[in-house]
């Protein structure tokens, strides 16, 4: 195993373990996985974070055998969505999936985020879309995730949680945080009568000037 590789495992591994402690998730049923070349590295299905090694990420080609894998354990149950993302996605390099509270509060609500903050455009567009529900781990799920993200880089799963892309595992981690933040934000102003939104021509302002703010992206390159 190549340093490079090794660290970027090791990075993963990282992650869940931050996701973990800072209440963006909770035991193993949050998943990470990284682009690494023709390669996805992705997070072993049930294992806790804490226990996690290196070695014990599986590898998945991109293109080959659908699904085929390479490791000791078995890859996240959610390798679906993972591996259909980052296939028709090139731009993405890094994906975060957890089932924070304030995003899996409004996924199970069925509600999508609107354009209740200027954040709301580091998403893509001007909403964070909730994909239609369908069981973990299947097929149907990979495709409405696919539909919901559509022009995005994030999306919630109805009654499930969410998913966050990035061209870097850091920008993906980076978007899942300020999901789950405006998410949080976006819950509470529905308590008191809801959200004044900004208009289109607003968010498309914000999403031009962040050609230049925050965690800018970059793919991982083997």
């Amino acid at each position: 195993m190549k340093k490079s590789e090794r660290a970027l495992r090791q990075a993963i591994i990282d992650k869940c373990r931050w996701m973990n402690a800072g209440g963006l998730n909770q035991g193993t049923s949050g998943n990470i996985s990284a682009r690494w070349g023709g390669d996805m590295l992705i997070t072993p299905s049930a294992t806790p974070y804490d226990s996690m090694t290196p070695e014990m990420i599986a590898r998945m080609p991109l293109e080959g055998e659908y699904g085929s894998w390479e490791g000791p354990l078995k890859p996240s149950t959610e390798w679906r969505f993972h591996l259909d993302i980052m296939r028709a996605r090139p731009d993405v390099g890094g994906i975060v999936h957890t089932h924070s509270t304030f995003a899996t509060v409004l996924a199970i609500a069925g509600k999508g985020i609107p354009s209740c903050h200027y954040m709301i455009a580091a998403f893509g567009g001007n909403d964070v879309r909730c994909a239609a529900y369908a069981r973990y781990g299947t097929k149907e799920l990979s495709e409405h995730a696919l539909k919901a993200l559509e022009g995005r880089h994030a999306c919630l799963l109805a009654n499930h949680g969410m998913i966050a892309t990035g061209g870097s595992l850091d920008k993906a981690m980076w978007l899942a945080v300020e999901l789950e933040t405006i998410a949080r934000q976006y819950y509470h102003t529905l308590l008191i009568g809801g959200p004044v939104l900004l208009s289109d021509a607003a968010i498309e302002e914000t999403r031009k000037g962040f050609s230049t703010y925050g965690l800018q992206d970059r793919v991982e390159a083997a």
